[in-house]
């Protein structure tokens, strides 16, 4: 658990870690500042202070290290227990990591069937991916989406086998869960991870848009144990089965939550239409096409492509296209077969929502568009003239005209 630190040879007690303070955890007495039992050891007196007198500390940094090895990644199931596809994706990034460790992957798979349901059929494909232990959660109580339950009991088994970095993916239930489990564990946790890297040393580099998505930070966690991350479901692609890789697949059993359930009064469905997240084709749009009356031609294309049309955050906010259309750091991070983009300029938050796309094709009337520094092949030109030829050579091509 963190705790705040005062050196009281550098304190000259100004007083502003106290003024920053909004739970009475720090005082000054006499010219000198000190922490009080109220401190929940958010941070705000460290930065505050302008001598560097304040620090933060964790009881972690002194912990063998050594006792936490190999990776683990914790995939969400859907209602027939099958994994989700983003924990395919982690399982894939995971396996990489682990190769280059030299450890295990483990992949912890929460399940609401009954315990000792030997219905190992639905994960053996999480061993073709990738993983070399899978070891199932099961609960009946897990089927529904109780964030603090499924927090503590996977807190409990990461405990047990100490992996020395966790993946979850930022799905909404892992949103919750992930930060859940840090606090548990007292480590930190590093959210919407966009790449995934070791440094020589073997620390887990985590990286992530920061600053509104204006940069991007890599973080690291030396001194806690395990490293942790989410990342946002198509991000990274899903691996090539290899059938037939050998590995076991376990079920554990989940202690007795002690922290109070939830009680579902309802459910409502969610949209019925298709995911851009799930399409192999996607014709995202951005501002490039200038007004909406260039749409029904996008998607024309997208239908003669067999895709779907997206779009980027300008198109959203002028009312073209809803926000469950858009691609990005604050839209859906997408990993298309083929990604077809026009009249997209390419901010770094739309680069960090498209960085598992296959094959970007890239069409821009602006020959320095950051577009074009991802794209396989590209064209400087107007998107709306580039569509319409395109159309009409596909629909020629296929005898499929309008």
């Amino acid at each position: 658990m963190a705790v705040i630190r005062i050196d009281q040879d550098l304190c000259i007690g100004c007083g502003l870690c106290v003024r920053v303070c909004a739970n009475d955890g720090v005082k000054v007495e006499n010219r000198r500042a000190s922490i009080t039992e109220n401190c929940i050891a958010c941070g705000l007196c460290v930065d505050a202070c302008p001598k560097g007198a304040v620090c933060r500390e964790t009881s972690r940094a002194s912990a063998d290290l050594s006792a936490w090895s190999g990776m683990m990644v914790v995939a969400q199931t859907d209602k027939s227990a099958t994994p989700l596809p983003v924990a395919y994706e982690l399982v894939g990034v995971a396996r990489d990591l682990a190769h280059e460790r030299g450890c295990s992957l483990r992949v912890l798979v929460i399940s609401g069937l009954q315990p000792g349901c030997q219905c190992t059929g639905g994960y053996a494909p999480l061993i073709d991916a990738g993983a070399d232990e899978v070891l199932v959660l099961e609960d009946p109580a897990f089927a529904i989406p109780d964030g603090a339950a499924i927090g503590q009991a996977v807190a409990q088994v990461i405990q047990q086998f100490k992996p020395e970095a966790v993946l979850f993916g930022a799905t909404d239930l892992g949103r919750e869960v992930a930060p859940r489990v840090a606090r548990e564990l007292s480590c930190g946790l590093t959210a919407d991870c966009t790449q995934l890297a070791l440094d020589k040393e073997g620390l887990l580099l985590q990286t992530r848009p920061a600053f509104g998505g204006n940069l991007l930070a890599t973080i690291a966690s030396p001194a806690a144990r395990p490293q942790m991350a989410t990342v946002r479901p198509g991000v990274f692609s899903r691996p090539e089965p290899k059938k037939g890789r050998c590995g076991t697949i376990y079920h554990l059993t989940a202690a007795p939550s002690s922290v109070p359930g939830i009680q579902v009064l309802s459910e409502e469905p969610a949209s019925s239409g298709a995911s851009i997240a799930d399409a192999e084709v996607l014709v995202v749009v951005g501002r490039g096409i200038r007004d909406k009356k260039a749409l029904p031609t996008m998607e024309r294309l997208a239908a003669l492509l067999g895709g779907q049309v997206a779009c980027t955050r300008p198109v959203v906010e002028a009312g073209w296209m809803d926000h469950e259309s858009q691609v990005g750091q604050t839209g859906v991070s997408v990993a298309p077969r083929v990604l077809i983009s026009m009249g997209v300029s390419g901010a770094i938050q739309h680069l960090a929502g498209i960085s598992g796309a296959k094959t970007v094709i890239a069409v821009n009337e602006d020959p320095d568009a950051p577009i074009f520094s991802v794209a396989q092949a590209g064209a400087v030109a107007d998107c709306r003239q580039v569509a319409d030829e395109w159309v009409k050579y596909l629909e020629e091509a296929t005898g499929r005209s309008a």
